[in-house]
Order: structure tokens, then sequence, then C-alpha cells
């Protein structure tokens, strides 16, 4: 076991000390305004040459910082949340695979490499979806699959669109991409690969089915990898977005996808979902800023986000861990009592994806919705996004009374305590960062300091759709023995909401069910029916019944010999009299 052991701490000393170096050198780039490209020639042959190209600036460099951080310390984190199991020396193998495919999608600027990375996280990620083996996670993971290959093929049809122009680098061309229909086609492309990987209506439905993977690869996918991967990508390609038709759909359906989630998150009961829900929420926030063209802002909560969300599935994991792997919110409660470090780190991570004013997510998410009232926008785009901000409030401040407060709901033999001090130190470490990153980011990123000027009720009005969101969140799940639930007056509504707007029907059963139904009652009515009725079998019937005729006229039989004796003779003497 030690050799174990030092495998996974091994793996997180190197990631954590090339993060940090990572970060440093992005901030030389970040304040020199410096761009590296590096390019590797593979092959040389003849007048042939296959180049590997690699782009670094400070974008490239921050980025894979923050994903070496929360990889590392969810490493380490592993070691003590899987260290019963028999494989964890594979498991930190696949992490680490993920991670390094996640590298290669950072830093390329040619869309072949891209599909490298890409393809990686896709395969990786169901190896991690399905490591539990069991038939629910490998529904889990072939929806993942499936769902993230309608962006690879995407993808590939954007690289044989690319043979229009004289190279793959697709860096090159974005100056002249928004006057060019080829490469709006290009762009459409990537975009609709990006809706699938950061699980954009409609292919939302795996992002929560996801949660059948163990918890620290969940802290890793969606917090800094898999689903940013998306986002990511459409911030390289952000020129196509500004005033087009593309960006204007993106933001509508990044709008409803912030807007289903945040409802499906205040009927789920599943710990993990929760989390999930939240995840996609923030996702479409980060795309629906990208789509209006603010493509520094959606990075900058991209970078936030990742650090919160990471330790919220942190906090989320000891939980599950500490309460014999229940993840029903309803079997829990009063965990702030026994549990008070994981508690509190829990407690700052909901808090800063809530928006609360000086932690991580406050200084990305109200710039966000501030930049959004100075902007153009319609009254329905408006409304999505400061209704989702309260929906996002509202499920954090539900989950909070479940888990944190009243009476343990669940079974007595629970050792619930904050005594893991491996999986403690990985959480303090992000706490610490949920706190200050959002501001020491604000300060590298804007050093050039900007004033948003707004009348008194719009500056105050994120403020304020936070704490009704809150009190609504609080209110609703407010119930004690003899109270009426107020949840079940929306019965009948969540059914809707709750379920993801069907969507996970429609991608599962939507896709395999009806379709071979509609197939069997084509079969039955046209193969097996009038087609088969008047087609093969009523030719195969009808030249049986003449075969049958003619064998009759074949079978030695004196009468009918004698028979057709006569009826030739007859034809014979009627020919001759009718030629004379």
């Amino acid at each position: 076991m030690n050799n174990l052991v030092n495998y996974c701490k091994n793996s997180f000393y190197i990631l954590f000390f090339i993060s940090f170096s990572l970060f440093i050198l992005s901030l030389k780039f970040l304040l020199n305004d410096l761009i590296y490209f590096i390019e590797w020639e593979i092959v040389s042959l003849h007048s042939m040459s296959i180049v590997m190209t690699f782009l670094f600036d400070w974008m490239s460099l921050m980025f894979m910082s923050f994903v070496l951080l929360i990889s590392s310390l969810v490493i380490f984190y592993s070691d003590q949340y899987m260290g019963d199991d028999f494989n964890i020396n594979r498991f930190i193998l696949l992490v680490l695979a993920f991670v390094f495919s996640m590298m290669m999608l950072i830093i390329s600027p040619n869309l072949i490499s891209i599909l490298l990375g890409w393809d990686g996280l896709g395969l990786v990620s169901y190896c991690l979806v399905i490591y539990f083996q069991n038939v629910k996670s490998y529904n889990a993971g072939m929806l993942t699959a499936l769902s993230n290959r309608i962006g690879d093929v995407a993808l590939l049809l954007a690289i044989a669109w690319m043979l229009n122009y004289g190279s793959w680098n697709y860096i090159f061309y974005l100056e002249m991409m928004s006057k060019n229909f080829e490469m709006m086609v290009i762009g459409g492309l990537v975009m609709l690969a990006a809706m699938t990987k950061s699980a954009q209506i409609p292919f939302s439905s795996w992002l929560p089915a996801a949660m059948a993977a163990p918890t620290p690869v969940s802290a890793l996918v969606h917090s800094s990898t898999l689903v940013t991967a998306g986002v990511y990508l459409l911030i390289r390609f952000n020129m196509l977005l500004v005033d087009s038709s593309l960006g204007q759909f993106l933001l509508l359906i990044s709008g409803l996808t912030m807007f289903m989630a945040g409802l499906g998150a205040n009927f789920e009961f599943d710990l993990k979902k929760i989390i999930a829900l939240s995840t996609l929420s923030q996702l479409g926030l980060m795309m629906s800023i990208l789509s209006m063209g603010f493509y520094k802002l959606a990075f900058f909560h991209l970078l936030t986000h990742a650090l919160f969300k990471a330790l919220l599935f942190m906090c989320a994991g000891v939980i599950i861990h500490n309460v014999k792997n229940a993840q029903d919110i309803r079997f829990m409660g009063s965990l702030s009592m026994s549990m008070p470090l994981t508690c509190s780190c829990f407690n700052i991570a909901n808090l800063a994806l809530c928006g609360m004013p000086f932690l991580a997510g406050f200084y990305s998410k109200d710039l966000i919705l501030e930049t959004v009232m100075l902007s153009y926008v319609n009254f329905f785009s408006f409304f999505l996004f400061f209704f989702s901000t309260g929906l996002t409030v509202c499920y954090s401040f539900r989950l909070v009374y479940y888990s944190m407060t009243g009476d343990f709901n669940s079974t007595s033999l629970n050792m619930l305590n904050d005594k893991g001090w491996i999986m403690s130190f990985s959480i303090f470490m992000l706490m610490i960062m949920a706190i200050i990153g959002g501001s020491m980011l604000s300060w590298l990123m804007y050093f050039n300091p900007s004033m948003i000027c707004l009348p008194f009720y719009l500056k105050m009005l994120t403020l304020m759709v936070c704490i009704l969101g809150g009190i609504s969140g609080y209110l609703i799940s407010n119930i004690s023995l003899f109270f009426y639930n107020k949840s079940l007056n929306y019965y009948n509504f969540s059914y809707f909401s709750g379920n993801m707007w069907f969507m996970p029907v429609i991608s599962t059963l939507g896709v395999v069910k009806w379709p071979l139904i509609l197939g069997m009652n084509s079969y039955k009515s046209f193969d097996q029916g009038w087609s088969e009725y008047f087609g093969g079998q009523m030719l195969y019937n009808q030249l049986k019944n003449y075969s049958l005729y003619v064998q009759e006229f074949q079978n030695n039989n004196l009468k009918i010999y004698l028979l057709s004796y006569m009826l030739w003779v007859i034809i014979l003497v009627m020919m001759m009299l009718f030629l004379n």
C-alpha cells in the first residue's frame, strides 16, 4: 500500500510544482503582452513536413496552472478517498491521462491537435465514468461518450472545411472569419462541438449522468477540465460570435440552459446531481456572456468557478464518505455539528457560488451581471440572467438547509468526523483559493481600472435577486413534522422541471426506443404486410400454383396424353384450314 500512497503523493508534488511555475510564467506573459508559437517538426520527408504547433500566451498558461493545481489536489485527495480501492494505481493513471488530454487541448492553435486532446478527453472520461462497473455507470458512460461523439464529428467536419485554406492553424484566419462564409460554417461546427462538450441544450442530459464517476473525478471534470473545454474553445474562436447570428443563437441556448439547470436543481435530492446542475447553470452563464463578445469575462468566471466548484465537490465527497455512501440530502442534516471544518468549507464554496461579496464568485459573477445591464440585450435574455442567478442562490440555501441544519436523519451507525487529514488538507488549500482567487485574478487580469456606472436600483438589483433567492430557498424547504410540505404544491410541475425538461428521456429512449418502434411498425406494415402480400409472397404462390398445374400434365396418365394429342390434332387442322 505504501508504494501506491507514494504514487499519489509524487503526482501531487510534481503537478503542484508545475502549476506554480506556469502561474508565475503566465504573469510574465500577461504583464509583457507576450505570445509564443513553438513549432516542432515531427517528420520531414522531401517536400512534406508534419509540424506540431503549440501556442503559449497568458490565457493558456494561466488556465493550465489552474487545471494542474486542481488536479494535483484532487489526486492528493484521492489518496484517502479511494484508499481502499485495489486499483487506485490505475485510477491515478487515468486521471493523469485526462489532465494530459486537457493540456493538449489548451495549448493547441491547430484543429488537428485540438482533436487529439478533445477525443482524449472523451475516451478517458468514458473510462472514468464506468470506473465502478455497474449497470448504472455503464449507461451513464455510454450516454456521455455518445453525446460527446456528436461534437467530435462536428470537429472532424470543421477540419474538412479548413481544407479551403492553407493550414489547419485556425489562429491565422480568425481576423477574416466573420467576413467569409466558409469560416462561418467552420465557426458553426466548432460551436456545435463546444455545445456538446459544455452540455448546452439539447445535449445537457449527460452531465448529471456523469455523476456515476468517483467523486474526485467529478471534482476534476466539473470544475476545470471536460465541461470547460467547450467554453475554452469558443473563447479562442470568440471573433465569430461578435455581432453574428451564431452569437445570438448561442445567447438564447445558453440562457435557456442556465434557467433549466437552476430550475432542475431546486427539485433534485441527489447531493452530487445538485452540484452538477449548478455546474451546468454556470456553464450557461459563461457561454451567454461569451456570446455577447466579452470573452475575457467568460475566462475570468471560468477560472473562479473552477476553484469553488472543485471545493464544493470535494466537500460533498467527504460528506458522502462519512454517511456511508448515501447521496440523498433528505438523509443528512445537522452535519455542521459533527463535521465543522468540512461544513465551513462547503458553506464558503456555496456562498462563492451564490456571489457573496468578496469571495471568488462575486468578482466574476457580479461583473458579468453588471456588464449585461450595460449591454444591449432584450428583456427575455435579461430575465434569464437574473432569474437564473436567483435560482442559484435558492438551490444553494436549500442544500444548506437540508444538509447542515435541523436534525440528523440518517442511521445511527455513522462515524461523522473530520479526521481524514489528507482530504482536509486538499479542501483547506482550495478553500483559501476560493476566498482570495477572485480578487487576485481581478487585480491581475484587469490592471487598468474601469468603472461601471449604473443607477442605484440596477446596481443593487443583483444583490436583491440573491437575497430574494436565498429567502425563497429557505422558506420552500422549511418543513417540520406537522407542516404541509410546500413543494407538494408544485408536484406536477416538478415532473417537467425536475426531469431537466425531459432531456434525459429524449436523449436515451428518444433516440433508441421510438425509432425502433417506428422501424417495427414500418416493417410490419410494408415488408411483412401489403408489400409482402402483393410482392414476394404473391409471386411465389402464383409460380408455385403454375408449376403444380404443369406438373399435373407431366404425370404419365394415358387420358391426359390422349386428350393433349387430340387437342394438338384439332389445332393443326384448324391452322391448315385457316392458311388455305
